[in-house]
């Protein structure tokens, strides 16, 4: 079965030499064009497509608000193909936190040769976006309406089972954990998220508590995440690798695509990182996180959830909470998107909440 492609790009020269690429390649079939997202959304509601190849740039409504409200309503796999997404870039980073599987960069000048010489990329790039079919989470009602002129619920979120944190580790089971005087923080963030840990990781001296950190993230993109962090802190930031100790004044990122626990190893913490099933529609996931703090870490952690879409990571606070951790979930006038923090304080997982200024204080509490 082919993988149906719309390319959405207001060149008439990339969506012909895109469509005679990707017609060229085995498995794949352009099912549409457009030169906009509003021409986008009315041809989406006859056809949906198993991958988006997204321009940037484009009359009427920016590829990065189109990206975010196809999120928003029916996640669907999206390469972003723009001469304004060079990697590492501010406008890559957003991409890529709004859900976006891949970014490729083209050049303002020769693009048709460039695309030409660079369908072998392509092709790979929508590949790889149809099979990660990454599902993002709900949006919550406050936030970005699809495109005016569509109703709300045109195109609704698919229903798919949402697993919980089971599918990858047993609850705690409220046996007390030994308390001892090596503390760890766990946080977990989505949308917004990429701001909020520089700002509070940036504020954190070297002898700060080892942090293990999910960032909802697609793969290829946390490590980079992770060295502009580097650069920018006292701290080292690292993605993590399965084994990684957490050490004081060190911070580790779940790598985007797996799950990352918390373990304890005699003396020592270190993380796991895992495959898995999707968790509260992501991977990394920040319930399995929290879990996994919860069960081995209890009094001796400290947890912290911040902005993000969603609910992710609001019943594992709980859990931190009742095993004896210390929590927090930042305040909304700080929040880029109010839903994972929100969630968090309805169920009573949070003992404080506070202001994103405040955090890295707390942190070094």
């Amino acid at each position: 079965m082919s993988i149906k492609v719309m390319i959405v790009d207001d060149s008439a020269v990339v969506r012909q030499v895109l469509t005679a690429v990707f017609n060229e390649a085995n498995g794949i079939e352009v099912l549409d064009v457009a030169n906009d997202p509003y021409m986008a959304m009315d041809k989406m509601k006859l056809k949906w497509p198993d991958v988006l190849v997204l321009d940037v740039e484009m009359p009427k409504m920016d590829g990065i608000t189109f990206l975010k409200q196809l999120m928003a309503t029916r996640p669907t796999p999206v390469v972003i193909c723009s001469s304004l997404t060079q990697k590492g870039t501010d406008i890559s980073m957003q991409a890529m936190a709004a859900g976006a599987v891949e970014v490729i960069a083209k050049p303002v000048a020769g693009v048709k040769g460039f695309l030409e010489d660079s369908a072998n990329h392509l092709v790979m790039a929508v590949r790889s976006a149809a099979a990660a079919r990454m599902s993002r989470v709900r949006v919550m009602p406050s936030a970005s309406a699809p495109p005016s002129g569509h109703a709300p619920g045109a195109n609704p979120l698919e229903t798919r089972p949402k697993l919980s944190a089971d599918a990858i580790l047993s609850a705690p089971t409220g046996g007390n954990v030994f308390a001892t005087t090596e503390r760890i923080i766990a946080i977990g963030t989505s949308t917004g998220g990429t701001q909020a840990l520089e700002a509070v990781l940036t504020e954190l001296p070297r002898t700060c508590p080892g942090l293990a950190i999910v960032q909802h993230m697609p793969e290829k993109f946390t490590r980079s995440f992770a060295e502009r962090l580097n650069s920018l802190s006292q701290i080292e930031v690292k993605e993590a690798s399965n084994g990684d100790r957490i050490l004081p004044g060190r911070a580790l990122i779940a790598p985007g695509g797996k799950h990352m626990m918390v373990k304890r190893s005699g003396a020592y913490y270190q993380v796991e990182v895992v495959d898995g099933p999707l968790v509260s529609r992501h991977k990394p996931s920040v319930d399995v996180l929290f879990r996994s703090a919860a069960k081995f870490a209890g009094k001796n952690a400290l947890g912290i959830i911040m902005t993000g879409m969603g609910d992710d990571g609001a019943k594992g606070l709980k859990e931190m909470h009742d095993c004896g951790a210390r929590t927090i979930a930042q305040d909304e006038e700080s929040c880029v998107v109010f839903g994972m923090p929100k969630e968090a304080i309805k169920l009573g997982a949070a003992d404080e909440v506070m202001a994103l200024e405040m955090i890295a204080k707390a942190i070094c509490r």
